[in-house]
């Protein structure tokens, strides 16, 4: 990547430079953005498809597309632009572009099949769609019938002299839920929140123009458009996009010398561990390395089985940074930076949130106890989009997001006990999947699994664990035996099933309600 140099689009001037009158007429967040752009107009902003775009390039090409989604008008008012386009510099154009012409972006997952395309577009009333020639096909057919505007990417169009006035508290981006426990909903954050949620972040984990980071990440996820993509923008720093995930590709990028970041899921952890493993030893140790030398690797969006983290960490030497967030909040609990990075544990409220445990009636509980986390902060989503019942009902009457999310503090770190689809009531217990998950793929030959509760009439529900076998097979009877030395009795399983993988989201995080299902209907 040394050779890499910013490529010259046809459609931009390089001798041209952005007015004043048009930076200052944009408010809060995009402001932010392009004065940062024009701090580091000659960094390389984005690579993708082996070729480097500079900041320069960024803001002229998507000030350009917005006065083509403009078409004539002064702003376009809050409407919801939806956008069907591979991680790279043309997604990265149409983003910039929805914010500065006034409208909403909506980020579609491109892998997504068209009835998932028509909920969103449907459900966000969306105006316009943008797409590349890769997809056009299926979307004009889809937007035809729907009267929906199409434009492609790529399209340029006159400058227009003055573009709106965006306040910090407009509507930003919809991003909709991954719908792990019931339909998707649109998560409608603010300019402010984004601002608020990116800058958290670029504190805490140290960003500079220095760094380049690679993006292997979803882009309709808020783990790739706000931790990595916009954190990089905002910072003057490089966001590489890699197409596919490929464990020999990436480690070769992750490699060089210019890498100094990585984020990623832990089911992608996991693949590099198994490629790294099936190396031989020069191999293995050139990799090792050449890992070395990030300053900074994280995880998130799904819990880390702290297997993984030890095994990453003697590959590289590097204790993954994990953290907390969701889609409604952005991250709101991170491990330090600089210091010590507790296996299993989240760590403590990022700069400007506010969080507090709270038990079944809102109370909060005491220190050691576990309780639902609450949020509040400029971090915090505006609304579900077009459900106001449900918006009402995901915040206390002072104002905190109930996450649904279990955790406990103690010994100064807070630690994740799981969803409420991960609490399991048997017997009077409340017990965590995720800790027997932990256990579980201590076992040799369990290479993952997935805890879940079913409805049982004498118990309430019954401990039910989806194994992976991978190795030796053992009988339920040996795996029951050796369980006993680990937990006590009322957290071991009573039903198992082999699978040969977990149903996941996008982002590698296992559908709990899906694997019920495969329970309920088995036994």
């Amino acid at each position: 990547m040394h050779s890499l140099q910013p490529l010259a689009l046809s459609r931009i001037k390089p001798s041209y430079s952005v007015p004043n009158s048009i930076l200052w007429s944009i408010l809060g967040f995009m402001l932010y953005l392009i004065n940062q752009a024009k701090l580091y107009s000659n960094n390389i902003a984005i690579i993708a498809d082996d070729k480097a775009y500079t900041y320069q390039q960024l803001l002229i090409s998507s000030q350009n597309f917005a006065s083509l989604l403009l078409n004539g008008a002064k702003d376009l008012n809050q409407k919801r632009v939806a956008f069907v386009l591979p991680p790279g510099m043309d997604y990265v154009i149409v983003q910039w572009a929805i914010w500065q012409a006034g409208g909403i972006a909506v980020p579609l997952n491109p892998k997504a099949p068209l009835d998932s395309h028509r909920y969103v577009l449907e459900d966000a009333a969306v105006d316009i769609i943008v797409t590349s020639p890769i997809y056009i096909a299926d979307i004009e057919a889809l937007a035809s019938e729907l009267k929906i505007r199409v434009v492609t990417s790529g399209m340029s169009a006159e400058l227009t002299p003055d573009l709106p006035d965006i306040a910090a508290d407009r509507a930003a981006m919809i991003l909709y839920t991954s719908g792990t426990t019931a339909a998707p909903k649109g998560v409608v954050s603010t300019h402010e929140n984004i601002e608020a949620q990116a800058k958290a972040l670029v504190e805490a984990w140290e960003w500079s123009a220095t760094d380049r980071i690679i993006n292997v990440l979803p882009m309709h996820h808020i783990h790739g458009i706000i931790n990595i993509l916009t954190c990089a923008l905002m910072s003057g720093a490089s966001c590489e996009f890699m197409a596919r995930f490929e464990p020999k590709v990436l480690l070769d990028k992750l490699c060089q010398p210019e890498v100094t970041l990585f984020m990623a899921v832990p089911t992608i952890y996991y693949k590099l561990v198994a490629y790294w493993e099936s190396l031989d030893q020069p191999e293995q140790i050139k990799i090792s390395a050449g890992l070395n030398t990030l300053r900074l690797m994280v995880s998130g969006s799904a819990a880390l089985p702290v297997s993984t983290l030890e095994k990453w960490k003697n590959i590289t030497s590097h204790t993954l940074l994990e953290r907390y967030g969701m889609t409604e909040i952005g991250m709101a609990i991170s491990n330090p930076y600089i210091g010590e990075r507790r296996p299993g544990h989240i760590g403590l409220p990022l700069p400007g949130v506010e969080l507090r445990l709270v038990d079944e009636e809102m109370h909060d509980v005491q220190i050691g106890e576990q309780g639902e986390i609450l949020v509040k902060g400029p971090n915090v989503f505006k609304e579900y989009w077009n459900k106001p019942e449900i918006t009402h009902a995901a915040f206390t009457s002072d104002g905190w997001f109930k996450t649904g999310d279990i955790a406990i503090f103690k010994e100064g770190y807070y630690k994740i006990i799981g969803r409420n689809l991960d609490i399991i009531k048997s017997g009077g217990y409340k017990l965590s999947a995720l800790e027997i998950e932990e256990v579980l793929r201590s076992y040799p030959g369990i290479s993952d699994c997935g805890v879940v509760g079913i409805p049982d009439e004498e118990w309430g529900e019954l401990v039910a664990a989806a194994l992976i076998i991978d190795g030796d097979s053992f009988t339920e009877r040996e795996l029951i035996l050796w369980l006993s030395n680990k937990l006590p009795r009322y957290k071991i399983p009573t039903v198992f099933k082999k699978l040969r993988e977990l149903p996941r989201n996008a982002m590698g995080k296992v559908v709990k309600n899906e694997l019920k299902e495969i329970f309920i209907h088995s036994v």
